[in-house]
């Protein structure tokens, strides 16, 4: 039996060019990428070199402040390339993907193993970055102990991937993770599902079921925990991804590391818009050429939602965590009398004067214009009506640009990470960038406090 909850304050944005419900096998990699700004604050230490033969679930670096945690090679191949920026910084590490060699799966019995021994195991297969933590949303620390686990199996964003239609094949795979996983902790899973929508979840037994109903970001797992179970002060949750469960999974079932991603390929001027499955750190052209689009057109490749995701080049490659491939037209175009009812101003928007709330249904197909320019950032009470939590979201942004610890600590940051913000980039007439602003004063926690 599942626990209702329902998110009143948030957005609905109705946009054109959502995924259907085609899943197509993407030809093989003939690279893939591992790049190091996917994993917030981790300074990689290498392991390999350039032209050095690597295997999958090689390691190919680790946490420099924290040896355990190992990032691992997603394919067969050859090191292609290690990019590096200013002092050398490591930037991308470019594999040339071979898909001859076959590898016998092994199972691990898990039951036999200790919590200790499980926790080992994750850490060496590179399975551990999928587990990421609250509060400042970075790669879980293996020496914690959370009070619980969260998983959100759906998401609100726009034209995001649909995880019911990721996980209609990897159904035994997440069951598996999902054991593994309670292995870990002496607290509950708590899964989050689609209010009426029927799901596999609802069957799974030693797990704690939530329902939630409201618009977004009712979706984001930041939220989902305001709601069940807050975070105080020194405590720890660790959350996951539904399809990273499931990699999790596959890898105690065949003992292989084995990074699926299923990602959905949408957006207004998508040709195909449909799902694919490839690995992640893919490269993203022959994928985006299969779904189609208009090479006329000035468009925007956006690796992850179109709220939350990295502007991109289309041979970019998938991020680690992505889950959707995002395409919207650039607004690079002034809109004249854009203030004229019913003509250029009927889009989604928190105000009545945009005229949108007269057709609820209605999808619309946006494009990137700010729709002015950076401006006073003054109380309007904007921010609260999209903003579903019990937090000043303007006063904490405000003392995060002014960097006052106790006032952070006071209002809420333990609680929030930068997705839960995003639609206060979207709504927000000062046209601030809260997202960032959030994610310095998280990195400011990280290390006045710890």
């Amino acid at each position: 039996m599942s626990n209702d909850i329902r998110i009143k304050n948030g957005l609905t944005i109705n946009l054109k060019g959502a995924a259907k419900n085609i899943v197509k096998k993407a030809p093989y990699p003939k690279s893939v990428s591992l790049n190091p700004s996917n994993f917030h604050l981790i300074i990689p230490k290498m392991v390999v070199k350039v032209g050095e033969k690597v295997n999958v679930g090689d390691v190919i670096f680790y946490s420099k402040k924290d040896e355990r945690i190992k990032f691992c090679s997603p394919v067969d191949g050859i090191i292609k390339e290690i990019v590096r920026g200013e002092k050398r910084k490591i930037i991308e590490i470019l594999i040339d993907a071979d898909n001859k060699k076959k590898i016998e799966p092994s199972i691990i019995e898990f039951e036999k193993l200790n919590p200790d021994e499980i926790k080992n195991i994750i850490l060496n297969s590179g399975c551990w970055p999928f587990i990421k933590q609250r509060p400042y949303d970075i790669i879980a620390n293996p020496s914690d102990k959370p009070k619980s686990i969260f998983i959100s199996s759906f998401n609100s964003a726009p034209i995001s991937a649909d995880f019911q239609i990721i996980l209609q094949d990897q159904k035994e795979e997440f069951k598996m993770g999902l054991q593994v996983l309670s292995k870990l902790i002496d607290g509950e899973i708590n899964i989050c599902i689609q209010k009426d929508v029927s799901t596999f979840i609802n069957d799974i037994k030693g797990i704690k079921v939530h329902s939630v109903s409201g618009p977004h970001p009712s979706g984001n797992v930041g939220v989902q925990i305001h709601h069940i179970n807050p975070i105080n002060s020194g405590e720890k949750i660790w959350t996951v991804g539904p399809e990273d469960v499931a990699i999790l999974g596959r890898f105690f079932l065949t003992g292989i590391y084995k990074p699926i991603r299923t990602i959905a390929v949408s957006g207004a001027p998508v040709k195909n818009p449909q799902y694919y499955k490839t690995i992640a750190g893919s490269e993203l052209y022959e994928i985006i050429n299969d779904a189609g689009i208009d090479s006329n057109d000035s468009l925007r490749i956006i690796n992850g939602d179109v709220l939350t995701g990295n502007k991109v080049e289309p041979d970019n490659y998938l991020g680690f965590y992505n889950n959707t491939v995002s395409v919207l037209r650039e607004g690079n175009q002034y809109r004249m009398f854009g203030w004229v009812p019913f003509i250029n101003n009927v889009v989604p928007s928190i105000y009545k004067t945009s005229f949108s709330w007269l057709f609820p249904n209605k999808k619309y197909d946006l494009d990137t214009n700010l729709n002015g320019e950076e401006r006073a950032f003054v109380v309007t009470g904007e921010m609260e009506r999209v903003f579903p939590m019990d937090i000043y979201p303007m006063q904490l942004i405000k003392e995060c640009m002014a960097e006052n610890i106790d006032k952070m600590e006071s209002l809420g940051i333990y609680e929030v990470a930068p997705e839960d913000f995003s639609l206060i980039d979207y709504s927000s007439s000062s046209k601030i960038e809260a997202q960032y602003i959030i994610r310095k004063g998280l990195d400011l926690m990280i290390k006045e406090v710890g």
